[in-house]
């Protein structure tokens, strides 16, 4: 097996973690860099680095995609084989609030890293897109060859302007670039901000929860093994420039979804109904055929599965004793 040098920005991230480890564990060598951008708490993502840093072929350094000095000593320190860029600003309504950061930092910071896999010869790039570029296509399910012309956040309309970046920077410096439009991805070490998260922590604690648009919205809710997967097999098979939808290409419907975690919770949410939030979606689909074909894509952990997993990893993790905790982290500094 050819073992290969990669570089994954925003490696401290929920995915971004979970795909160094699996990367790791095939032996590669993986250099992880990221901001601790405090969107959520920065301790949540050092904890997230945990298992990586206990394995000598992983390199994290901790800054930032818009810092071009940084990046610039990391690509020509190393000869990457591959570039996964995780890295962004996240968050659909926080994106209404900080346009400025939104566009700053998944444009900006994604020309940047572009731009040195150009000066440093990486052939071979990943961004991680999002099903927000869709906006309110009439178009279900959503497939590729949508025009994206209809988003509904300023986080839409940056995925897609650095998917338009991507797409420049194969066509003239011929590197090859996978563009993963991601359908909410959910599991353990979810974003504290995502609903499955949210909400179990809200009917633990017997809080109240709101939901947007009466509940009626949709979505298609995709396991982070079958994302991790999904980026391992665009490694192992993507060729030119191509967009993909990653999704479960299930949905579900966010009522539902309280009922699923009710279930599992063994206790009754309070619910709070209320309008439709501006920016978002009213249901997602992913029509993931391209990616079957293509990639071997096939996701396999269907949302009742899902979530089972999720709450015993979330059960788990909150009987996690404190000091444990804090020695995972030091783990962090010795590496860095």
């Amino acid at each position: 097996m050819h073992y290969m040098n990669i570089l994954i920005t925003g490696a401290a991230g929920f995915i971004g973690s979970h795909l160094a480890e699996k990367l790791l564990a095939e032996g590669h060598r993986i250099v992880g860099l990221d901001s601790f951008d405090n969107f959520y708490s920065p301790q949540i993502k050092k904890n997230n680095l945990a298992i990586a840093n206990q394995n000598p072929h992983y390199t994290f350094i901790q800054g930032d995609v818009l810092d071009a000095k940084t990046l610039e000593k990391i690509f020509r320190k190393n000869h990457f084989d591959w570039v996964i860029h995780l890295a962004a600003k996240v968050g659909v309504r926080s994106s209404l609030d900080k346009p400025l950061e939104y566009a700053n930092t998944n444009i900006n910071g994604t020309l940047n890293v572009l731009e040195q896999a150009r000066k440093t010869e990486v052939k071979n790039f990943i961004l991680a897109s999002s099903s927000s570029v869709y906006g309110a296509t009439s178009q279900i399910p959503f497939t590729e060859n949508d025009i994206c012309q209809e988003q509904l956040s300023p986080y839409g309309v940056s995925k897609k302007i650095a998917e338009l970046y991507c797409y420049v920077f194969h066509k003239v410096y011929q590197i090859n670039i996978a563009c993963l439009r991601f359908f909410t991805v959910y599991g353990p070490r979810q974003r504290p901000d995502m609903a499955i998260r949210q909400f179990t922590k809200l009917i633990e604690t017997h809080q109240t929860l709101s939901l947007y648009g009466s509940g009626q919205s949709q979505r298609d809710y995709t396991y982070i093994d079958d994302i991790v997967k999904g980026i391992m097999n665009t490694i192992k098979y993507h060729q030119g420039f191509e967009i993909y939808n990653l999704g479960n290409s299930q949905t579900i419907s966010l009522s539902a979804l309280v009922s699923l975690l009710e279930k599992s919770l063994g206790k009754k949410a309070k619910i709070k109904k209320l309008p439709m939030q501006a920016g978002d979606l009213p249901r997602t689909w992913a029509d993931i055929s391209k990616a079957q074909k293509l990639l071997h894509y096939q996701p396999k952990t269907d949302i009742k599965e899902g979530i089972k997993k999720f709450i015993q990893w979330y059960r788990k993790a909150k009987s996690m004793p404190r000091t444990k905790a804090k020695l995972l982290v030091r783990g962090e500094k010795r590496k860095t």
